[in-house]
């Protein structure tokens, strides 16, 4: 299974971004996926994740209310909409993937999942 996230860059603080991530390689349907965010000398940390049919979803209290977490299953890809960016949401953001079978709660820490992307940079600076 490959997860490619994409969409990161350089934003001014209030501004707004929207991640993808493209899973190949395994059924997307069997995934209930997560964002994870990592900024240099920091432990990597949850941002969002989705159950497997969308309908479910979860947010870490710095984002709630800011952030977005979406998939579209048709099109294997997960999303995070970004709004109002402030200079603490500065990190690297990777898509991560688990199996949905091995879980009968959202999966909030990183060992949780099985499958991770390459990472991808958000800068927030005026």
């Amino acid at each position: 299974v490959q997860l490619q996230a994409s969409g990161g860059g350089l934003v001014t603080p209030g501004a707004s971004l929207m991640l993808s991530c493209t899973v190949s390689g395994g059924t997307f349907e069997d995934f209930a996926m997560g964002w994870f965010r990592q900024a240099p000398e920091f432990d990597r940390e949850f941002v969002a994740a989705i159950a497997w049919h969308g309908r479910s979803t979860h947010y870490a209290d710095s984002v709630k209310g800011r952030f977005t977490i979406s998939r579209d299953n048709a099109k294997n890809t997960l999303y995070l909409q970004m709004h109002n960016l402030k200079p603490d949401d500065t990190a690297v953001y990777y898509c991560a993937a688990t199996l949905s079978s091995k879980h009968t709660v959202m999966v909030i820490i990183p060992t949780g999942y099985d499958y991770w992307g390459q990472g991808t940079q958000v800068t927030v600076s005026s």
